[in-house]
């Protein structure tokens, strides 16, 4: 069947009834059924590391044991399509193991992309999810850590949700300009809270206290620097009525908190015991 065309040149869907299966499923990418698609294909290649994992030892030393003798051991983490198998070893086994990944992924029809799929040294850094995670000597000693802090591509994208709000035009009140703004800050310090990312909310709250100034400027352009800071400015933050600025600056960050038996499992241990419900 033949997509109908409106008069201004865009395409218009049919019914989903009258629509072929293969061509839903094929443009379910960026929907809400292409994170579930991806962990059912992806499966595979959890399986698959996790099945080499017993042949590493049952404990610390016996991958030690099996490092010394030149042999890796590895681990995958995986979030929906975006995965990272951390390597043990040279360089040459985790060339070996990008080459294994695409073979197991090829079973199922898939492949991995050039552009996105890289090796590098964990000293050199990488970006996952969002986050810069990479080791670094900490300052004022010689000890070596790994750090995760918000990337820079995700602190541009939180300026510019933020830049495209104030630009918007100043015809709405300050309330609802910071209504906009506060649930920017809220999601994104929320989410990067989890690592190095005290320096990275002082800066946006330095920024987007900076762009709001700029557009009370542009709003009341007749109103005295005075007149303004004590209308708007409160302490010298933005605030109208009740609505006053989040503080991205002050969001607490928990950094390496480990929460592998704080997640619920639909799957009851076999050791678990058995809990008598009262009855009414």
């Amino acid at each position: 069947m033949t997509p109908l065309t409106l008069s201004a040149g865009k395409e218009f869907q049919p019914p989903v009834a009258e629509r072929h299966l293969e061509t839903e499923v094929t443009h379910c990418v960026g929907g809400v059924i292409s994170p579930l698609l991806s962990n059912i294909a992806l499966s595979v290649l959890d399986e698959h590391i996790a099945a080499a994992w017993p042949t590493f030892g049952k404990n610390n030393q016996a991958r030690s044991y099996r490092r010394k003798k030149g042999l890796p051991t590895y681990k995958i983490v995986r979030y929906a399509d975006d995965f990272v198998i951390m390597v043990s070893g040279t360089r040459a086994h985790a060339e070996a193991l990008r080459a294994e990944a695409a073979t197991v992924l090829e079973t199922v029809g898939l492949r991995l992309s050039e552009e996105k799929t890289t090796v590098v040294h964990i000293d050199e850094g990488f970006v996952f999810l969002g986050f810069r995670i990479q080791r670094q000597r900490q300052q004022g000693s010689n000890k070596w850590y790994v750090y995760t802090w918000p990337s820079r591509k995700a602190l541009s994208s939180a300026m510019a949700k933020i830049k495209t709000i104030t630009r918007q035009g100043t015809n709405q009140p300050l309330a609802e300009l910071l209504r906009q703004i506060n649930a920017v800050l809220r999601g994104w310090t929320n989410y990067f809270r989890h690592g190095v990312s005290k320096a990275t909310f002082q800066y946006l709250h330095q920024y987007t206290w900076e762009r709001i100034i700029g557009w009370l400027r542009r709003k009341h352009r007749k109103t005295n620097w005075k007149q303004l800071r004590r209308r708007y400015l409160p302490r010298w933050w933005p605030t109208d009525g009740e609505m006053t600025l989040f503080d991205a600056g002050a969001v607490p960050i928990t950094r390496y908190r480990y929460r592998g038996t704080a997640i619920p499992s639909p799957w009851t241990p076999a050791t678990a015991k058995k809990i008598q419900m009262p009855t009414a």
